[in-house]
């Protein structure tokens, strides 16, 4: 008998380091542990942090000791400060806007700093089941013995339930209109019926639901009166200017840098603040100068979109150039967000690089590379 083992049978250990993603509770263990030391402010029941410290987290910003907290959200600080003060209450809160305005990645920082755990999620889609978010079951052990809590398989909802902590749910308006409505009587009376066994799960303290939605994508589905009366919704906006787009985009960029270990320089401010000016002017229909009226595509050209943009142009200058960011490795990333329609876009595009990109100094460079795309 052959002694080896195949590689199959001893996998490597996974390190931190090799995850692709960590997630955010993993990525920021520090800040979070140094917050809880120093937060002598009261918690609510099950909460890791006080409402005051899950805004620091969120909002960055220098503690008594001198550790810097590094700021998960740039924008308006009323805006997280609504929502964590919705958590401390019985509603939930509804995170509204269009996309790629960071509704998911504050909703993941939010479980994250009051939770700990962000992973007790719900990813929605055409095919959300009732079974999803309320419970299922192990047919193998109910067949056997029957109905029994034993046989219950629970929901990530279900699970925040029992032990007081914070579930979400992304794209809630990507549910089915009758499954939303499941989360009504748990919102209402804070309990999940078990009707196959005659009894109830009730809702330990510090549990709540963060939902994410948009109404600006196709095959959404509204949610009933009664649905949003249960949630206090905060509306997540675009980056008001480009300076503040610009950082955003920056400190992504360099977070998935970091995180893929592409061999590449940091991107060049210029490239980045091009990438955002284009994407602003043709969300806005106007140029940043207020003088030139400009056609918007049918794209959303979110700040999630433009960080997309230049991460790719950054693999492209890491494994098939010198490294560094030009107009070339983000020409081809540019078309592609912009250009959905291949019809209707492509001529808001051409009009938009004939009027406006070869026009404007200093883009000669950039308006080449993106004739050759195109």
């Amino acid at each position: 008998m052959n002694s080896k083992k195949s590689k199959t049978q001893n996998p490597k250990p996974k390190t931190q380091n090799s995850l692709l993603r960590e997630q955010a509770e993993q990525q920021f263990a520090e800040e979070l542990e140094v917050l809880a030391n120093l937060d002598k402010r009261q918690r609510p029941q099950n909460w890791n942090l006080s409402p005051w410290a899950v805004t620091i987290y969120l909002l960055g910003g220098k503690l008594d000791n001198g550790f810097v907290i590094s700021p998960k959200y740039i924008g308006d600080r009323r805006i997280i400060e609504i929502a964590v003060a919705t958590l401390t209450t019985d509603r939930a809160l509804l995170l509204l806007g269009v996309p790629g305005t960071a509704k998911s990645w504050v909703s993941e920082h939010l479980t994250a700093a009051i939770s700990g755990d962000s992973t007790l999620l719900i990813q929605g889609t055409a095919g959300t089941s009732e079974e999803s978010i309320r419970y299922g079951w192990n047919y193998a052990r109910l067949l056997a013995d029957g109905p029994s809590m034993d046989a219950l398989v629970a929901s990530p909802l279900m699970r925040a339930m029992n032990d007081g902590k914070i579930a979400r749910v992304e794209e809630l308006t990507r549910i089915p209109a009758d499954v939303q409505d499941t989360l009504i009587t748990i919102l209402s009376e804070k309990m999940l019926p078990i009707p196959e066994l005659g009894e109830q799960v009730q809702a330990i303290k510090g549990f709540n639901i963060i939902a994410t939605a948009n109404d600006r994508d196709k095959g959404v589905n509204d949610l009933s009166s009664a649905l949003k009366r249960r949630f206090n919704t905060v509306v997540l906006p675009l980056p008001k200017t480009v300076d503040e787009e610009v950082e955003i985009v920056q400190r992504r960029v360099e977070s998935l840098g970091r995180a893929l270990e592409l061999p590449a320089e940091a991107p060049a401010l210029e490239e980045v603040r091009r990438v955002v000016t284009i994407f602003r002017e043709l969300r806005n229909g106007v140029t940043e100068d207020g003088k030139t009226k400009i056609k918007s595509p049918t794209s959303t050209l979110s700040t999630a979109e433009a960080i997309s943009v230049v991460n790719s142009g950054l693999a492209l200058a890491a494994h098939f150039g010198d490294g560094r960011l030009g107009a070339e490795d983000i020409a081809s990333g540019l078309m592609g967000a912009v250009v959905k329609d291949p019809v209707q876009d492509t001529l808001v595009w051409k009009e938009y690089l004939e009027t406006v990109v070869k026009e404007r100094e200093g883009w000669r460079e950039l308006y080449r590379a993106c004739r050759e795309v195109g």
